[in-house]
């Protein structure tokens, strides 16, 4: 049996709790908040046995052996650090934080406690993308060529919302960008060119981005990520032989369409039950019980090269954190 901790008591908490229901060998055990009251609340809502007012006390529980950062992302640095110093795997939500720099201060401390770490990043633990990959690397669609991908949302965000606060990591690319950014990566690695283009809002963190990663074998992956407007949240994989579509929300997809040269198309599917997050959930606990400290689906490379393109972006755009 695996004993949860749950750091943070918003949706995403909320939503990765109902998953750990689907999780076998998985247990919420606590939760913990910057009060009492809240995780008292989440405690019975979800079945927790303990609720802490305190990211330090929830930390410092010897009976948890796996905490969930769930936090805003502002706050990732400091609440995964606490667990980590306190000698608690880390299931930490993405993005990772707000930059290179303190994404790798926390593989830093990992590694020295030899303490488990993986970021959240449930895209790369779907059962389906996963599967495509696969298909992807036995040339299902011979050389991969290009990648499309979109995540934009309508809005509007008055001014006082989180995500048009630069001291909160606000804006488009860290919320929703991250995940056409981490599909390119998954399928194309580390771009050796990168471009970028976005509108900023009167805060200045970046309402409507273009992002366009070249790669030295001649493919593209243009992406895009906005909060001024709904967007399809497909993507397309494309080979010189054929291409992969994924539906909304392309990121947790329920199906996939693969086009072979010459073929009629093949619809692909996943199991429905769950929101994505028991897989998640699950990779920490297969890593856990292996003696393992990353995840290889989600090694701690992986997450820095994607924060490092992160802030390569951002710095093209204009958009300070600080």
């Amino acid at each position: 049996m695996t004993r949860w901790g749950i750091l943070s008591t918003g949706h995403i908490a909320g939503r990765f709790a109902e998953d750990l229901r689907l999780v076998p060998g998985a247990e919420l055990v606590a939760v913990g908040s910057r009060t009492a009251e809240s995780a008292g609340r989440f405690a019975a809502r979800y079945g927790a046995t303990r609720a802490h007012g305190s990211w330090a006390e929830l930390a410092a529980d010897d009976e948890l052996d796996a905490i969930y950062v769930a936090t805003p992302h502002a706050a990732h640095h400091e609440a995964a650090r606490v667990c980590l110093e306190a000698g608690r795997a880390v299931l930490l939500e993405k993005p990772f934080t707000l930059d290179l720099a303190t994404s790798t201060e926390l593989v830093e401390l990992a590694r020295s406690r030899g303490v488990f770490l993986m970021e959240a990043m449930w895209m790369r633990t779907n059962p389906l993308i996963l599967r495509l990959v696969e298909l992807v690397r036995a040339g299902a669609v011979g050389e991969v060529t290009g990648v499309r991908a979109d995540f934009g949302v309508a809005g509007p965000f008055p001014p006082e919302h989180r995500m048009r606060n630069p001291a909160l990591g606000g804006g488009a690319l860290l919320d929703l960008g991250v995940y056409p950014v981490s599909l390119a990566h998954l399928l194309l690695g580390v771009p050796q060119h990168v471009r970028a283009w976005a509108r900023l809002s009167p805060e200045g963190v970046d309402e409507n981005t273009g992002i366009v990663l070249g790669y030295d074998s001649g493919a593209v992956a243009t992406l895009g990520c906005g909060m001024v407007g709904a967007t399809p949240l497909t993507a397309a994989i494309t080979g010189s032989t054929g291409r992969i579509e994924l539906p909304e929300p392309f990121f947790r997809p329920g199906s996939a369409v693969l086009h072979r040269a010459g073929a009629e198309p093949e619809t692909l599917t996943d199991d429905p039950a769950g929101g994505g997050y028991q897989y998640e959930a699950a990779e920490v606990q297969r890593c856990l019980a292996a003696g393992l400290t990353e995840s290889p689906l989600v090694p701690h490379a992986v997450t820095l090269e994607v924060m490092a393109l992160l802030d390569d972006i951002r710095a093209q755009i204009g958009v300070d954190y600080s």
